[in-house]
């Protein structure tokens, strides 16, 4: 797999310059669609372009620590993993700032489902993109795994075809997560037990609802207004991570 490192963080932040309003829009607008053909020209549709004052100041600091750079970097070092070299093709890689916290234009919990399991569309234009969250803190190291962890998984659909079961969505998200060098989530012994135990039933399953409640744990179905199932926050990733650091120890 050959892969180029697009940095697209100041573009980003540029389009910030504007005033907020549909001027602001409408340059967002024309920077990700070509013109000429209508699709998509950059990954940013996760982008909120209308966001608030907290959107640029995180950017600021990313930039102030060469997140893409550092993701650059982490690519390079993805690409020669074994499962990325087992995948033909170019494909280019970015990160993108997603709007979690202010306003409703993302809701976290689904954006982060699709851009796990359905990123179909933007693999297809050959785009391989990391997302960096308003509401977490921001580092030069949360961007490289990011990207890593974007990489790995786009080597593992690629391997094994899109999760459309519970139990695959684990085995994708554990193997990218573990790859790319990731710690959390996790859950203290106990958690993780009952987790195990209580989410076997729902392996078999794909529907979202049942995969967001598994994953991500009560408070995100609540939020989506899936029935909740029992478990922690992001009780399944934390299972996931931990079998797959497991299996790589064997």
């Amino acid at each position: 797999m050959e892969l180029e490192y697009v940095p697209l963080l100041r573009i980003q932040r540029e389009l910030y310059d504007q005033p907020r309003g549909m001027e602001r829009f409408r340059s967002y607008l024309r920077t990700m669609v070509d013109a000429r053909s209508g699709d998509l020209e950059l990954p940013l549709v996760a982008m909120n372009p209308m966001g608030k004052d907290h959107v640029p100041a995180l950017l600021d600091r990313l930039l102030a620590v060469d997140a893409d750079g550092v993701g650059a970097v982490a690519m390079r070092a993805a690409a020669e993993r074994p499962a990325a070299r087992s995948v033909s093709g170019r494909y280019r890689v970015a990160l993108v700032v997603a709007d979690d916290a202010h306003g409703g234009w993302t809701n976290r919990y689904q954006s982060e489902f699709d851009h796990r399991f359905e990123g179909a569309a933007l693999y297809k234009r050959g785009w391989i993109t990391g997302i960096l969250w308003t509401s977490e803190e921001p580092s030069a190291e949360a961007a490289g795994r990011e990207v890593a962890t974007a990489i790995q998984r786009f080597a593992h659909v690629r391997r094994h075809g899109p999760a459309t079961t519970l139990k695959a969505m684990l085995k994708q998200e554990g193997e990218a997560m573990a790859a790319a060098g990731c710690r959390e989530p996790v859950l203290d012994a106990d958690d993780l037990a009952y987790t195990r135990e209580t989410m076997a039933p729902y392996l078999v399953r794909g529907d979202r609802p049942t995969a967001v409640a598994c994953l991500y744990g009560d408070e995100a179905a609540r939020e989506l207004g899936y029935p909740p199932l029992g478990f922690s926050a992001r009780a399944g990733l934390a299972l996931a991570l931990d079998a797959a650091h497991h299996a790589r120890q064997e």
